[in-house]
């Protein structure tokens, strides 16, 4: 194989590393003979090596490395992350995984030397000086792949190449050579998306019960003949049949709360009766979680339930996402035509790839690689989503090819529909249809039901979001960009047609004109509000920071207070502003009366798509209008009896700074209600048939046992008529052979060397495989910025949470993918993380994990039982976390909090049978070195084993 490397002139050479570095069997690649003759840095925090084109791999220093990547493109994997670790921001070069984007879109690779040597076949690297030599054959077996005759993404990238080079990609000119021009013109990515194609109605599902026996039969069909019969499994999945049972009366819903101790087999517990209820009723069961991960792992579940397609080739299971996951294939098109430019026009280009191969169309945890975006720095991938509920619906000219309406349509005659707690609460508090909103409804992790409620029932007037609505109002303004259009735009036929349907777009419009506009947060920095809402959030302002106690002005963290007790002028803005959105309210309530009229009296021009395209305005500015009234009603009760706001206990409300690093990014008014399960039970409950909550954390583990009382109250059951049923399986885990918690007590609480010491002196005794959760994020920051090179030294890669320029997911993806690599993070990496194995066997707490005693927790602490209140959240947090360690029955290991002072009342927190042992740092680098567990030594794996998981 010959390169044409026009940017270098360098004729390939084979090189001893090359041969040394052997090809997998079963590869993406075939036999590849040469590196590509181009230089290679890597940089990791253990240090920096260069190989040039021809010649030999040599460690050099960061000035040096920068010198290099200015004088000639370089080879790299993960641009941003090199450039964080030179400290480097402007680095720019060849980076692997663009081109690895490019060569196989929409296909899974972990972004380090490890995962693309997985990915393509080759080993891996020996270690880190031995990346730039891989980097090298990698590339090479790149190229050589687009010059196969078995390359399955060939279609379009000779035409998305030419586009390419146009834009200046670095590495669209390597790549000419090897892409040939094909003998008939590509379609369009456009051209070639499938439509979607309307259906029937389904019909309302049967009412059916079933029977534990055939419960039984379906939970052994899924399991299979060979599995290990789990008695628990069996009497949870018994329990779970009561859902789908017929409702007994109006607004009543059966409902159950099911404990399910990890390991028992929850996944397949519900999905037995849920699979024989659909079957046998024809209708269709919702299954929703609040992490992205179990969503994967319910979609590889469900396999064993239905098939990928049905006999008409229809999917009987859709997972589906909010529209903000999506691309928006509108949004993509202006991108590419002009909408973006520079960088993000590169992007444009490589998700316009991934969107001819995509299964859905998910950005957000779907098959487009989660660190794509974030090597290209700014929120490209954002601003091809439907951000802003934008959508202009029927009059898209890509509608019938629309991903967001192809998973809609698919989801209406799915047998089951795997979506997040957040969309099953808008679906059912707003979907466009309400015969298709779910009537049975399982919520996994349903420990997390109550903070999607408390997000999804929330009314916040910010300047983000009111700007926003403005946008959606009038459209563009000045020299702004972009493809958003107003209601004149996205209505011009109806205005013409109707004349009062145009006098309220018109009033509308001008009304809007008293929203925030551009640059509204400089105004209000110089005390020049213009218009009056943002003279009511210069008021919030000074107010928040007149007020505030909390320290947070120094810290540079978000501040708040109370709104109660309020100034005259801030009492005044909000009359004022309150008038203002009236002002805009009535004519948008106005034009969805017009457009109703227009349905229901349609002109002779009004065809099929016209009328999907008015029904979704109607249900755009019904939401809208909706949402101001909720504005409206906030402002009202800011004055209250005396400017003081407690006269409505069910409510709390406060003002807020948002600032990030001391820098200011909002300005708002919350509010809240004490208990969001209210408004969940009559939104979600009420409507339907069966709703179930489950969790392995679902109650509080008290010292005298489960608390349900918890449970029941954070399921909005005493909203609703009946008594829910409860029931609990245990875990089959042996967590007293397993596992260890170990209370750390001289590592003095503030003392930051000390904990970056103890953090280092851990991972190190673990070999790696740590996971360590912090409360704060300056002190995450501060104990990566003191151990990582040192770690990287030793063989011990650290990752970390707002610290690297890597998405949540992929860094996990990393860190599973690597038994000695380690990871900190925050409340992100307390709950859904799923790594079982050699990877993760210590978790490590920086402290107990307090709940954050802002105005909204003390609200709601006054009002559930003040201290205990707080046991419980942190009961809760500790045994999330704890269910970390040991996801499988053949896991392992420790879990560690650093606290002098650990209060015995939370120790119920861990499994029953758990050892906790308090000791010092030093005892437990024994322990943790030795495999110490519960008095005796934790079986090791044998030598074999080890090295083909690492390998």
């Amino acid at each position: 194989m010959t390169f044409s490397v026009q940017l270098l002139r360098i004729a390939p050479q084979t090189s001893m590393s090359a041969r040394l570095l052997c090809r997998k069997q079963g590869a993406i690649t075939i036999g590849v003979s040469a590196p590509l003759p181009l230089p290679a840095l890597h940089a990791s925090h253990g240090g920096t090596w260069l190989r040039p084109a021809n010649g030999e791999t040599g460690a050099v220093s960061k000035g040096e490395a920068i010198m290099a990547t200015a004088d000639t493109p370089v080879l790299l994997i993960n641009a941003p992350l090199v450039a964080n670790r030179l400290g480097y921001p402007d680095l720019s070069g060849l980076d692997l995984l663009e081109l690895f984007a490019f060569v196989h879109p929409a296909r899974f690779c972990v972004p380090t030397p490890r995962g693309l040597a997985e990915a393509l076949g080759l080993d891996e690297p020996a270690g880190d000086e031995h990346v730039p030599a891989f980097l090298q054959l990698a590339a090479a077996s790149l190229m050589e792949k687009c010059e196969s005759t078995d390359w399955p993404e060939r279609e379009g990238a000779w035409s998305a190449l030419q586009n390419m080079v146009r834009l200046r990609w670095p590495w669209a000119q390597v790549l000419a050579a090897h892409i040939k021009r094909p003998e008939r013109a590509e379609k369009w990515l456009f051209s070639r998306l499938p439509e979607w194609e309307d259906t029937g109605d389904r019909p309302a599902p049967r009412q059916v019960a079933l029977t534990p026996d055939q419960v039984l039969t379906q939970l052994e069909n899924l399991t299979g003949s060979d599995a290990e019969r789990r008695e628990g499994q069996r009497a949870y999945a018994q329990d779970v049949a009561q859902v789908f049972a017929p409702r007994e009366q109006r607004d009543a819903p059966h409902l159950l709360l099911a404990q399910a101790g990890t390991g028992i087999g929850k996944t397949l517990g519900y999905l037995a009766p849920a699979s024989l209820w659909a079957e046998q009723s024809g209708g269709t069961v919702w299954v929703s979680t609040f992490t992205k991960n179990l969503q994967r792992q319910l979609r590889q579940e469900s396999r064993r339930a239905w098939p990928e397609a049905r006999s008409d080739g229809s999917a009987p299971v859709v997972v589906r996402k909010g529209r903000e996951n999506y691309l928006c294939l509108l949004n993509l098109e202006d991108a590419l035509q002009g909408g973006f430019a520079g960088r993000p026009a590169i992007l444009a280009q490589l998700v316009a790839r991934w969107a001819a191969y995509s299964q859905d169309g998910d950005m957000v945890g779907g098959d487009l690689p989660g660190w794509l975006g974030t090597l290209f720095r700014k929120r490209g991938i954002a601003a091809l989503t439907d951000q802003r509920g934008e959508c202009v619906y029927a009059g898209c000219p890509h509608y019938r090819k629309c991903f967001i309406e192809h998973a809609a349509r698919a989801s209406a005659q799915a047998d089951l529909v795997i979506a997040n707690h957040a969309l099953v609460m808008v679906n059912a508090a707003r979907g466009r249809d309400h015969a298709a909103r779910p009537t049975r409804i399982i919520f996994d992790e349903g420990h997390h039901v109550f903070e999607a409620a408390d997000s999804i029932f929330a009314a916040t007037l910010s300047g983000q979001e009111s700007i926003e609505l403005r946008r959606w109002i009038i459209g563009p303004e000045r020299k702004n960009r972009g493809r958003r259009r107003g209601l004149s735009a996205r209505l011009a036929d109806v205005a013409s047609y109707d004349d009062e349907g145009g006098t309220a777009i018109e009033a509308a419009i001008h009304a809007a004109e008293a929203l925030p506009g551009d640059g509204w947060l400089q105004r209000l920095h110089d005390g020049e509000p213009s218009g009056p809402i943002e003279a009511l959030l210069a008021q919030v302002r000074n107010a928040t920071y007149a007020r505030d106690e909390s320290g947070g002005q120094e810290s540079g963290y978000g501040i708040e207070t109370e709104a109660s007790g309020l100034p005259g002028e801030l009492i005044e803005a909000a009359g004022e502003a309150e008038a203002a959105l009236a002002a805009i309210r009535k004519p948008l309530m106005k034009l969805g009366t017009r457009l109703e009229a227009v349905l229901v009296d349609p002109p002779d021009w009004l065809d099929g798509q016209g009328r999907a395209r008015i029904e979704g305005a109607r249900h755009s500015l019904s939401w809208r209008a909706d949402l101001i009234a909720a504005w409206e009603a906030l402002l009202e009760r800011l004055g209250g009896v005396d400017g003081d706001n407690l006269d409505d206990p069910e409510f709390i409300d406060w003002l807020a700074v948002d600032r990030s690093d001391a820098r200011e990014f909002d300005v708002a008014i919350h509010r809240r209600w004490i208990d969001p399960m209210k408004p969940f039970a009559k939104v979600v409950l009420e409507p339907a048939h069966g709703v179930m909550l489950t969790s392995a954390t679902l109650t509080d583990r008290a010292a005298d046992g489960p608390d349900w009382d918890s449970a029941v109250s954070r399921s909005g059951a005493k909203y609703i008529d009946g008594t829910p049923q409860l029931t609990a399986a245990e875990s089959p885990f042996d967590y007293a052979s397993r596992a260890e918690v170990l209370i750390v007590t001289d590592v003095k609480k503030g003392d930051l060397p000390a904990l970056a010491g103890a953090y280092s002196k851990l991972i190190e005794a673990s070999e790696g495989g740590v996971l360590g959760l912090f409360t704060a994020i300056r002190r995450l920051r501060a104990v990566h910025g003191r151990i990582a090179d040192r770690l990287a030294r030793a063989g011990l890669p650290l990752y970390t949470q707002h610290v690297d320029p890597i998405d949540t997911g992929t860094l996990v993806d990393i860190f599973r993918d690597d038994p000695h690599a380690s990871l900190l993070g925050t409340d992100a990496l307390r709950d859904g993380v799923d790594v079982p194995g050699h990877s993760l066997r210590c978790v490590v707490m920086e402290q107990v994990p307090w709940p954050r005693p802002d105005i909204l927790h003390k609200a709601r602490r006054a009002a559930n039982g003040g201290s205990t209140y707080d046991d419980r959240i942190i009961r809760a947090r500790l045994a999330q976390a704890f269910g970390r360690l040991i996801r499988s029955q053949d896991d392992n290991g420790h879990f560690i909090v650093l606290s002098p002072a650990f209060p015995s009342r939370l120790l119920s927190a861990f499994p029953a049978g758990t050892p906790v042992i308090r000791l010092t740092l030093d005892e437990a680098l024994q322990r943790v070195a030795a495999g110490v567990c519960g008095g005796e030594t934790i079986a090791a794996q044998d030598t074999a084993e080890k090295e083909e998981e690492t390998r």
